[in-house]
């Protein structure tokens, strides 16, 4: 098989550029221009994971190929035939997706919230379930994760959680997870048995690159230490190493409480507020690039953009895309591609549209 058909499987010209650009690493002066450097080495990173898919899926068609050369000469391949099909059509919807992904932070690491919406007992015992499917996503595609801030619920489940996803494209598979998640079902907190329907909010921003300058004035911050509510062990427990800084003039607030010491948690929060002051300032550059443009946004924080229904029948709709999946505990299991890819490929279809008839 060659992928040098162009386009997305054009592995020749992704090599090609690879080693152009690694030639301009070792040029003088190439870390004399911050900026110029840090897009440079972003598309380096990019393009040694797009090479890596790349001949994972020359090797599975390899192995393919032999196993279709097996059952014309009549070996009992059937089973392992089918299963390379599978794993070849996974692949290559792999190079599909992360083809849209191709956002300036698509490809970083991303930071998740995920609060709890009103409700008390049933939307926390949501959130959590939701906690579970974002890990349980993650570790499917071996992502590493950290649970940084953990508010537990009163009684059952979480009223927050702020999560740390490390992985390519973490960041581009996540912005399609950020709105409000709607569950109805049967609730098992309800001695009447009767249909709840909670709520629960998902937002999801990039790990922001060091190079990039955010200016935090300390002014600007309140910092507060507090005793830490998860299991942390006993130290955690015991200690005020707990942080939350607030960013007074966004009121933006970030906390962090899974490190054992504070010198460590406040770090890990400034990452996190540095992270989310990015993400502001993007924000309020699209929306004003939007009100000038007539245009609304794709995805608004706040909208709801999928429900999960178990009772009176199981279903799970996104309701950007259409897509829907009667295979719920699949989904709550943590897959979640099919539905993330389905957004993707709305929201791209939206933007060339939108170019089209501007």
């Amino acid at each position: 098989m060659s992928l040098t058909s162009g386009g997305i499987f054009d592995l020749e010209a992704k090599e090609s550029e690879l080693a152009r650009i690694e030639g301009q690493l070792a040029k003088p002066g190439f870390w004399d221009q911050p900026e110029a450097s840090r897009e440079i080495l972003q598309r380096r990173s990019r393009l040694g994971a797009e090479i890596e898919i790349g001949r994972q899926l020359l090797n599975e068609f390899s192995d393919l190929e032999a196993l279709v050369e097996l059952a014309h000469e009549g070996e009992p391949v059937e089973g392992d035939l089918k299963q390379a099909v599978h794993g070849l059509e996974q692949r290559v919807d792999q190079v599909e997706v992360q083809h849209l992904l191709c956002g300036e932070h698509d490809f970083s690491n991303s930071f998740i919230d995920i609060h709890a919406g009103a409700g008390g007992t049933e939307a926390q015992d949501w959130a959590e379930m939701l906690l579970r499917m974002y890990l349980r996503w993650a570790d499917r595609r071996a992502y590493q994760t950290e649970i940084l801030g953990l508010q537990q619920g009163e009684g059952a489940g979480i009223k927050s959680a702020t999560v740390r996803v490390e992985g390519s494209y973490a960041y581009g598979y996540l912005s399609a997870e950020i709105g409000v998640h709607r569950l109805v079902r049967i609730s098992p907190f309800d001695a009447n048995a009767r249909r709840h329907t909670s709520f629960a909010s998902v937002y999801a921003y990039p790990e922001i690159d060091d190079r990039i300058k955010i200016e935090i004035a300390d002014k600007d911050l309140r910092i507060d230490t507090y005793r830490s509510s998860g299991a942390g062990g006993q130290h955690v427990n015991v200690t005020d190493s707990a942080v939350r800084i607030t960013h007074l003039p966004t009121s933006i607030v970030v906390q962090c409480q899974n490190e054992r010491s504070q010198h460590r948690n406040r770090d890990m929060a400034m990452r996190i507020l540095r992270a989310r002051l990015y993400k502001h300032e993007l924000k309020k550059r699209d929306e004003a690039r939007d009100q000038v443009e007539g245009q609304k946004r794709d995805i608004d924080f706040g909208s709801q953009i999928r429900s999960y229904v178990l009772q009176p029948y199981r279903r799970v709709k996104d309701l950007r895309s259409g897509h829907e999946t009667g295979n719920v505990d699949s989904v709550l299991d943590g897959d979640l591609d099919p539905l993330i890819k389905s957004f993707l490929v709305t929201r791209s279809r939206s933007r060339r549209e939108a170019g089209t008839s501007s």
